[in-house]
This record gives structure tokens, sequence and C-alpha cells, in this order.
């Protein structure tokens, strides 16, 4: 996955999301009736630097409209955002977060950016390739099996955010007493998943879209079939691995929405014409039930998840029929 990450709140990606989110609010009456919910409290739904975007409380008798800079307090100090939604709108997505009991938890939106804070901001972001840099030469030189994903600098440059990927646990006191001499600020290590290094780079997916995680999902799941066995089969019969799995090397979050065919789709244990099974398959193995995450017809192999465990495997499609008690080419 690429790791060169757009300054989101500054782009061109960022103008059309903020014009679309204004053409949602615009007609939200229309599209959902009343079924938005009033807020007690004016919520703000306010996006960040890489398409982070967190809720805060509104300022009360201040009219503040989609893509405004603001200053929003953070963590004991302040940092820049800009305002993506508001109102019924902003309440919904909260709701979808699961987090409307946190209302009074929410911290507040501190006043309008100035032209100054706006041209700041600007200018720590021309900084990062240099800081990036800087983080690359400690993690080489204290030997860390790490991989740095983006580095988030805070307006008021008192903190660092440093987002990295690994596959055990790592060691970086080391690195961070490095980091907080040379930068003179809060370090703070933050370990994300290839989902959400996915969501940060902004990018567009195989379909020539923006990633959904990157723009309207308000949930990130580890594995989207959890909640949604039942996936769908595409309406030629195939399910090539690069139709399934997304750039976060993950099966598409897009694939738990779709609606299964009907002529194939028959949920858990579903088998297509040509006796590849469909991604999202739960079958019994020795040591409980095991997931198709992905079939790659062309290498004959199918990639299979083990719940218990979570350990992944690559076996072949004989290896699987005999695995799920299935005939060849054919179900059981």
């Amino acid at each position: 996955m690429s790791t060169v990450l757009c300054s989101c709140l500054l782009g061109d990606n960022a103008r059309v999301r903020l014009k679309l989110s204004k053409m949602l609010e615009e007609q939200a009456s229309g599209l959902y009736g009343g079924d938005l919910p009033e807020s007690p409290v004016p919520v703000v739904e306010i996006e960040m630097k890489g398409c982070r975007r967190e809720f805060y409380v509104g300022a009360s008798g201040e009219e503040l409209a989609i893509g405004t800079p603001v200053i929003v307090e953070a963590d004991g100090g302040f940092d820049m955002g800009v305002i993506y939604s508001t109102g019924r709108i902003a309440l919904r997505k909260l709701q979808l977060k699961g987090q409307t009991s946190e209302l009074d938890k929410l911290p507040a939106i501190m006043r309008r950016a100035t032209e100054e804070e706006v041209q700041e901001f600007a200018e720590i972001r021309k900084r990062e390739p240099e800081i990036r840099a800087a983080c690359l030469n400690r993690i080489e030189r204290h030997r860390l099996e790490m991989k740095l994903v983006d580095i988030d600098l805070r307006l008021d440059q008192q903190k660092l955010s440093v987002y990295y990927t690994a596959t055990h646990r790592v060691d970086f006191r080391g690195l961070v007493r490095d980091l907080a001499g040379e930068f003179k600020a809060r370090i703070q290590m933050v370990q994300i998943t290839t989902r959400e290094e996915a969501r940060r780079t902004n990018t567009q997916g195989s379909c020539g879209c923006a990633l959904c995680c990157s723009t309207w999902m308000q949930k990130i799941h580890s594995n989207p079939f959890a909640e949604k066995p039942q996936m769908p089969d595409s309406m030629n019969g195939d399910n090539f691995s690069f139709n399934t799995i997304g750039l976060c090397n993950r099966p598409k979050c897009c694939l738990g929405f779709s609606k299964t065919n009907g002529k194939n789709g028959h949920g858990h244990g579903s088998c297509r014409q040509n006796g590849w099974p469909a991604v999202g398959t739960t079958f019994a193995v020795r040591d409980g039930n095991a997931v198709v995450e992905g079939v790659d017809q062309q290498k004959k192999s199918i990639w299979i998840r083990y719940v218990s465990t979570g350990q992944k495997r690559r076996i072949s499609l004989d290896q699987y029929n005999n695995m799920a008690g299935r005939r060849q080419g054919g179900q059981a």
C-alpha cells in the first residue's frame, strides 16, 4: 500500500467531499423525513488531517457553515479542523457510532480559525516530509520492526502523533526519547490496522471511487463479514481476488453491504456454479470454524481464516472440498 498521504484538509479531494456534505445537509429533510433526531446540543463533525473525523460541541448562537476552518480543543492544547457536517446530520452520524450517550463529554469548538492560523497550518503540513524523514532515520537507528504510516504535528506544535503498523509488540521507548528531544514536543505512538492505514491514504479503490473508509463509513470493522455472513455473488459467477481484496489487503468493506444474488447465494456454505466457494463462507474444521476470506481462481487457491486463532492459510480447491466435506465441483 502506498504511504504517500494527501493533505486532506487542503487538497482538491477535501473540497469535493465538503461540497457533497453540504448538498446532503441541504437535502436532509427530503431524504430522511422525520427519521433525523433533534440535537439537544449543537453537535458538529470536524474533519482533521488523515481523514480523521471527530465530534465536537459547537458554540451556541454562532452559525458555522460546512468548510469553515475552526480551532478545537485537543488534549490540553488546540488544533485546527474543518467543519464537515452539522446539526441533525452530525447527530445521526454520532448515533451510528454509538456515542450519543457521551454528548456531555464531547470537546468544544473554541472559535473560527484566523487567516494567520490557516497559513500556519499549511506551513506545518509543508514540514511533514522533513519530520517524516527524521522519524524514519530514528526508526532505522533503533532497528525497530515497524512501518511508519503517517505523522501528525498538532497546530500548537506541542504534540507529535506517529502512526505505525507492526506485526508484534515494539519497544519504542528509545525512539520516543529521541523524537521528544529533537522536536521538543510530546510524542504519541499510535499503532493502527491496515484498514485504518487505507483510510488515511484517502485514495481511490479499484472501482474508481474514493475508498468507503475514507469517505462515508463511520466505523471500520476488523472483519466486515463477522456481522454479515451472507456475501454477494457476482453476476457472472467470477470471484477473483482482485475483486474481493481491497488496498488494505483485507476483504473489501463494500462487500458487507451488498445483497446476495438470489440465483446462487445461499448464505453460509454457499457455493458458486463453477465449484468455487463464495467469500464469507463459514465451514466446520477440526478445531472449530473457518471463514473463506479470498478466492484466486487464477492461482487456484483459497485464503481461509480460522475463527478460533485468527490464523490465515492458503489452500487449494481440493483441500477446501475435503475440509468442508464437499464433492469436487458441487455441494455435499
